[in-house]
């Protein structure tokens, strides 16, 4: 999911909660079975137009599953997307952030471990996912807001 611009976006900053990223968010969090065959979930990813599903098990995170784990654990060791299940590629155990998280540790977790995707936890329960795309629509925002506050300044606009 892309955030989206809904044009009363709040002052973007990289210190913002993780929480202020996803309400800027389609709502929904798409996610499978451990249990479901890679094809399954490679289906969905393109059905969503997605790179990656939380995978969930009585509603508690398992993993996560992406494109990459599928091109590295299924096509290069030449396994059959239909016959094998999801718990056998997923990433596990899961890294995750909380709601309050910044999102500049969500940026740093990113790029310490590399990754892609991190599901958004309150507690036990997946409220969100935020992929490196979001994060990068946000700086992307929050560049842009910088550039209207300096033009308004320099316009006389500015307040104070």
């Amino acid at each position: 999911m892309q955030a989206v611009r809904t044009g009363t976006e709040p002052n973007i900053h990289l210190n913002e909660p993780v929480m202020s990223l996803l309400r800027l968010k389609e709502p929904g969090v798409w996610s499978i079975s451990p249990d479901s065959t890679v094809y399954e979930a490679i289906e969905q990813m393109a059905q969503k137009q997605i790179g990656a599903l939380i995978v969930l098990d009585a509603g508690k995170l398992q993993g996560l599953v992406s494109e990459r784990d599928y091109a590295r654990k299924v096509i290069l060791q030449n396994k059959h997307s239909h016959e094998t299940r999801v718990r056998e590629i997923m990433t596990t155990p899961a890294l995750f952030i909380k709601p309050e998280d910044s999102i500049n540790e969500c940026m740093r977790m990113m790029t310490s471990h590399r990754v892609r995707h991190l599901p958004v936890l309150e507690g036990e329960r997946v409220v969100g996912i935020v992929s490196i795309g979001d994060v990068v629509n946000w700086i992307i925002m929050s560049h842009e807001q910088t550039i209207h506050q300096l033009q308004s300044y320099i316009t006389g606009a500015y307040p104070g």
